[in-house]
């Protein structure tokens, strides 16, 4: 008797919960059809005891879609910095074009007076190599004998001088700088007058010789070019005067600053103009 209890106890618990719910509705609705708005003890205890069941059962679920929302809210903030990213580097890179723009456009301005002031067309060319040894110091350009470029013809920037060509091919050239010790150009400074030579020195620097008597030279003075010897127009910047030295009997030395920064070139521009006296150099090219 007893095993059959234990095998019917599931059911009979299952019949007992029918009836009690089947008992509350029959319940319910009399109460409705009465106008009762009180629940009858039995239906009290029923809905007492549903609501934590309720709960439970509802719990996983409640859970579930939790989880699920929180997933989807992730995944979506995932997708959002990913677009934030990408639209960050975007601008980044927007923002880096406009400053070489507005950087080139400075350049290209002050290109445009130099070659008003000098009457000379000007090629642009990008530096895409050098050698900058001890002893020789020269800039490789990506513009050679098929754009017009010929050897012994001036190269610059917006800040002054950087040297002369020295060799040339269909599509490149070489250019020798104002630091490399065989240069040799004509200065002149700007508020006296005073000329001298202005050599490669060491380094980056240059050296202004200048005959002492009758000469002013100082310290922040601005060195061009004279023009004398023909090879470079007259009025280009060369560099500023950073010390004097002593005089001598005849001569006197002082160390230039170069107006141009030799070790961050990027940019120049070849001047399609050459004097004379470089077809003598440089016959096998012809006049330009």
């Amino acid at each position: 008797m007893r095993d059959l209890l234990d095998r019917l106890r599931g059911t009979i618990l299952f019949a007992v919960l029918v009836v009690v719910t089947l008992a509350t509705m029959v319940g319910d609705r009399r109460a409705e059809r009465s106008g009762e708005r009180e629940r009858t003890f039995v239906a009290g205890m029923v809905m007492d005891v549903a609501v934590p069941v309720q709960k439970a059962m509802a719990a996983p679920a409640d859970a579930a879609r939790e989880l699920w929302s929180r997933y989807l809210a992730l995944v979506g903030l995932r997708s959002e910095n990913d677009r934030l990213r990408q639209r960050i580097s975007t601008l980044e890179e927007e923002n880096l074009q406009y400053r070489e723009a507005l950087v080139s456009s400075g350049r290209l301005q002050r290109i445009a007076e130099m070659r008003s002031d000098f009457e000379v067309a000007m090629l642009p060319s990008e530096v895409v190599g050098g050698d900058t040894s001890a002893w020789f110091r020269s800039a490789l350009l990506d513009r050679g004998q098929g754009h017009g470029v010929r050897s012994g013809m001036p190269v610059v920037t917006d800040r002054g001088l950087v040297g002369l060509v020295t060799a040339t091919s269909p599509r490149a050239s070489q250019a020798m700088l104002l630091s490399d010790r065989q240069s040799s150009v004509d200065g002149l400074v700007q508020r006296s007058r005073a000329q001298g030579i202005v050599r490669g020195l060491r380094g980056d620097l240059l050296e202004f010789e200048f005959a002492v008597r009758g000469s002013d030279v100082r310290m922040g003075d601005v060195v061009i070019t004279s023009g004398l010897g023909g090879v470079y127009p007259k009025g280009v910047r060369i560099g500023v005067v950073e010390e004097v030295g002593e005089a001598g009997d005849l001569l006197q030395t002082a160390t230039l600053r170069p107006a141009v920064d030799f070790g961050r070139l990027e940019g120049v521009f070849v001047m399609l103009w050459r004097a004379p006296t470089m077809d003598l150099l440089y016959p096998e090219e012809g006049g330009s």
